[in-house]
């Protein structure tokens, strides 16, 4: 074994994803992309503003769409990008897959992590 990861259930993964942006809205996200705006001379082709999230609060301060828009296609493009790196996950070999939800795998990660430090 050469790894291990745990991988979320999809459900469970969704709903985390909309929680966790839903906490960055409310702890400015918006604000700082302005201020981001403001302060330098940023333009929606830079990587920086392209990140997920970034992209789709820079629409919305362009009026380009609504509050509700931009906090969907924030969440959509986020579970775009984690099923990515699922794929990705899923593709190497020798890797151990645990279920991040299952109650008996903290500790299993926990014995394969101690195994692999010794």
């Amino acid at each position: 074994m050469k790894g291990f990861a745990l991988l979320p259930d999809r459900e469970a993964l969704h709903a985390r994803i909309a929680k966790r942006f839903g906490a960055m809205l409310r702890a400015g996200l918006v604000e700082e992309v302005k201020t981001l705006r403001e302060r330098y001379r940023l333009t929606p082709a830079m990587p920086s503003m392209r990140a997920v999230g970034y992209r789709q609060v820079w629409q919305y301060l362009e009026n380009e769409i609504s509050e509700l828009e931009m906090r969907e296609r924030a969440i959509v493009a986020t579970r775009q990008l984690a099923k990515r790196q699922l794929t990705w996950l899923r593709s190497l070999p020798d890797l151990l897959r645990l279920d991040a939800g299952g109650p008996q795998d903290a500790p299993v990660a926990l014995d394969l992590l101690l195994d692999e430090v010794r």
